[in-house]
């Protein structure tokens, strides 16, 4: 048995555990295992993902982000944002940082501090629409307002990646099972990686409310990556503005897809919960 000594942040109550792999000792083989650990809610100190922080080649950090089933992911926003806080708590006169991760490398800053714990930006590079580098098992180049059949219904989606993968719905209501609906579209046949949803209400061209359903973490309070695919979902399809407020079931995320250099960037409230040490068998 080994003691992981941890530190525990949430982004919107999309929680996550940072580790640093210099400060604890887990073979890089068996970080999924310790992820699906760690992140029980009943039996470890429950989280939607970890962080694993280790020495990069070209960065100030080295990013990795796994699910609570222990899936590894590309990218996660909120993640990037939450490693940022991290990082400036352990060293104050700090605000800015670069990390290398699975798409590039991510810059974030810590803004200010709010009522709700720190503000903290990130970019997130360019959304891309390519049904291959999604991945989406489709022979269209692009699938955008395409209809796929979940269950007995078939749904308009548009497929893009933010680091990761998503499927975005723009729905009149939330007056339906989404969670289920979400599940069903994450283990789609038509995505090899599994995919995040967006179940996403459109209330004017800089305003919509998303309910999330998370990759291997199921429905989460909110989600980085996810924020920057309705926006970038909603610009090609005509719904929306490139600045646009996104509303979660547990508060608000900004996104700017700027247009001088094609990169996206969210900010919102990233909050510091504790530490301590968990014991791994």
């Amino acid at each position: 048995m080994s003691a992981i000594r941890f530190h525990k942040y949430h982004a919107l109550s999309n929680d996550f555990i940072v580790l640093e792999t210099t400060l604890t000792r887990i073979n890089k083989r068996t970080w999924g295992r310790v992820a699906l650990n760690i992140c029980d809610r009943n039996e470890g100190v429950g989280a939607d993902g970890i962080i694993l922080l280790s020495k990069p080649k070209r960065a100030d950090f080295k990013f990795d982000v796994f699910n609570a089933d222990g899936g590894w992911a590309e990218l996660s926003g909120n993640g990037v944002r939450i490693a940022a806080l991290h990082l400036h708590l352990k060293n104050r006169r700090r605000r800015n940082f670069s990390f290398e991760t699975a798409t590039g490398v991510s810059s974030a800053s810590v803004l200010k501090t709010t009522k709700l714990g720190w503000q903290v930006s990130c970019d997130l590079g360019e959304p891309d629409f390519l049904s291959k580098n999604i991945p989406v098992k489709v022979r269209s180049t692009y699938m955008i307002n395409q209809p796929i059949k979940v269950g007995p219904t078939e749904l308009e989606i548009t497929a893009v990646s933010t680091g990761n993968p998503h499927a975005v719905l723009f729905v009149d209501h939330f007056d339906f099972d989404w969670p289920a609906v979400g599940h069903q579209i994450e283990h789609h046949r038509l995505f090899p990686n599994r995919t995040n949803v967006e179940f996403v209400k459109v209330m004017s061209r800089s305003s919509v409310i998303v309910a999330e359903w998370e990759r291997g973490a199921g429905a989460t309070g909110s989600s980085g990556t996810g924020a920057a695919a309705v926006v970038a979902a909603g610009v090609v399809t005509g719904h929306l503005n490139r600045k646009c407020k996104v509303d979660f079931s547990k508060g608000t995320l900004r996104i700017h897809w700027r247009k001088d250099d094609g990169l996206m960037e969210l900010s919102g409230p990233v909050a510091y919960i504790g530490k301590g040490e968990f014991n791994y068998q």
